[in-house]
């Protein structure tokens, strides 16, 4: 499983958002809006060989999973939000 190259994108407390391994303590990277953070995230994550990109919003709750190619997800989605 991929568990340590997932990555997480969310808000931080001065208002920018991050882009962290979830195995990490700190952000990989640090972007002025989600979007910023979301597509570098994805990029990461496609250098690494793939993984489950989580993205948090604004109120800390989970906005959204995407799997990302080569990723192994078991139970993949009909359609794809992404």
């Amino acid at each position: 499983m991929s568990k340590g190259r997932d990555r997480t994108v969310s808000k931080g407390p001065d208002g920018t958002w991050g882009n962290k391994r979830n195995d990490a303590e700190r952000s990989s990277s640090v972007h002025g809006t989600q979007k910023e953070a979301i597509q570098a995230a994805k990029e990461m994550l496609i250098n690494q060989g793939g993984g489950e990109l989580i993205t948090k919003g604004v109120d800390g709750k989970i906005r959204s999973k995407d799997t990302i190619a080569p990723g192994n997800d078991p139970n993949p989605p009909k359609d794809k939000e992404h």
